[in-house]
């Protein structure tokens, strides 16, 4: 099988497609991983060559954070924000995959994107797999306002927005994606692979559509970061007292400054080290016996060791949280984030609050509140229902839409580096 795997975004949409690729070559298959051009040496530097498709994802996310629409108190004018920010470098987008597709099988996505390997899969006439990192199909059981007036909007409500939501979008991508023309293939199949715990939004499982298998939030970032790279923050994690972990991935920080006082004031007041994972927020790094701000951190590793995981609420990092059975303050900043808040709070296994209403007292009551027994008890306990095989599974479904009568490829069109 020769599988074109197209993964946009930030680092966290690109982690998955790494782990895929490898689960794929693994297998003896042929892939070619294709990510944002600014993310092409994070796989390389993995283990995994890939290539670029579509544009900067890091100055996608700039613009996201210097556009004040998405701060408006006018429900339309963030609407308005998402869907501008949606249409930009699909078309590139586009263009970049109908020039990597021939010569493939099937063509593999995640959320960010999907859209454009969609067009580009009905182009060609390829099958297709989504891989989705949260519940984007139209539904009644995840409030679709994520907040406490939004707990309590009635089911059939959700699922209208949710719809309503849906062809919002479909109809702001009509234009750019009206470049290519209206000639297409119908796809000879499509699944949607769910990468999230269902059991986050009761009552979801029964919506989901046929073909939509749980592979259990395994589809994240941990398993290919080296905590072992990185022997002064080994020796500086063996050399004290477990830490309060910090970290908001690829997301912008206005005052990186401030941010850092105020979690050295919080971190100092309670005795405890801080261990920042400074990701895209521009902090330089720092290693004293108190604090430690490093770029990144390999989660599996690290968070068993931490007293708290405090973060953005990206999908991967909740996931890799819940699964070290560490309590977690969600400080959601945009997207799916205050929906991973809204659902662990919901269920007594973290703390929420936006991360533009972070103050020193906030923090500290929402530290206090996880480190209560009871939390401890409910976090240790839904670690250990976790799988180890969503990977596997994952692959699993991509391989069903291929026919193994296909012949074994002999070309490898972005294999591990030699």
């Amino acid at each position: 099988m020769r599988a074109l795997l197209a993964f946009t975004g930030s680092r966290g949409d690109a982690q998955p497609g790494i782990l895929l690729a490898r689960e794929l070559l693994a297998r003896g298959h042929s892939v070619t991983l294709a990510l944002s051009p600014n993310l092409v040496g994070f796989a390389t530097a993995h283990g995994i060559a890939a290539v670029g498709f579509g544009r900067d994802s890091a100055e996608l996310l700039r613009t996201q954070h210097e556009d004040p629409r998405f701060r408006s108190a006018n429900p339309r004018q963030r609407l308005r924000a998402v869907l501008d920010l949606q249409r930009r470098g699909v078309v590139e987008a586009v263009r970049d995959l109908l020039a990597l597709a021939p010569g493939h099988d099937v063509i593999v996505t995640g959320m960010a994107g999907e859209e454009a390997a969609d067009k580009a899969a009905r182009r060609v006439g390829l099958p297709l797999a989504a891989v989705h990192f949260f519940p984007i199909h139209p539904n009644r059981s995840v409030p679709v306002v994520p907040t406490a007036w939004g707990d309590r909007l009635p089911g059939v409500l959700n699922r209208a927005i949710w719809s309503g939501l849906r062809w919002a979008r479909d109809a702001a991508l009509e234009q750019p994606l009206s470049e290519f023309g209206i000639v297409e293939h119908a796809l000879p199949d499509r699944v949607s692979i769910q990468a999230y715990d269902v059991d986050l939004f009761p009552g979801l499982a029964a919506e989901l559509p046929d073909r939509h298998p749980v592979t259990g939030f395994a589809v994240d970032a941990d398993g290919f970061l080296s905590a072992a790279a990185d022997p002064a923050l080994a020796a500086w994690l063996d050399a004290g007292s477990a830490p309060i972990y910090v970290g908001f991935g690829s997301m912008a920080v206005d005052d990186p400054a401030a941010l850092v006082t105020t979690l050295r004031t919080v971190c100092g007041r309670r005795g405890r080290r801080l261990l920042l994972a400074a990701g895209w927020a521009g902090i330089e790094p720092v290693l004293t016996p108190e604090m430690a701000i490093v770029d990144q951190v390999e989660h599996a590793a690290v968070f068993p060791r931490c007293l708290a995981a405090v973060h953005h609420g990206g999908a991967g990092t909740t996931a890799a949280a819940l699964r070290a059975g560490v309590p977690q303050v969600i400080c959601a900043i945009q997207a799916d984030q205050p929906y991973w808040g809204r659902a662990l709070a919901r269920l007594g296994l973290a703390g929420t609050v936006r991360a533009a209403d972070l103050t020193e007292a906030e923090l500290t009551t929402l530290l206090d509140r996880v480190a209560d027994p009871a939390v401890l008890s409910r976090t240790a306990a839904y670690a250990r229902t976790f799988a180890d095989n969503g990977v596997a599974r994952a692959i699993d479904e991509v391989e069903t839409l291929v026919p193994r009568s296909l012949p074994t490829p002999v070309t490898v069109h972005a294999g591990r580096p030699q």
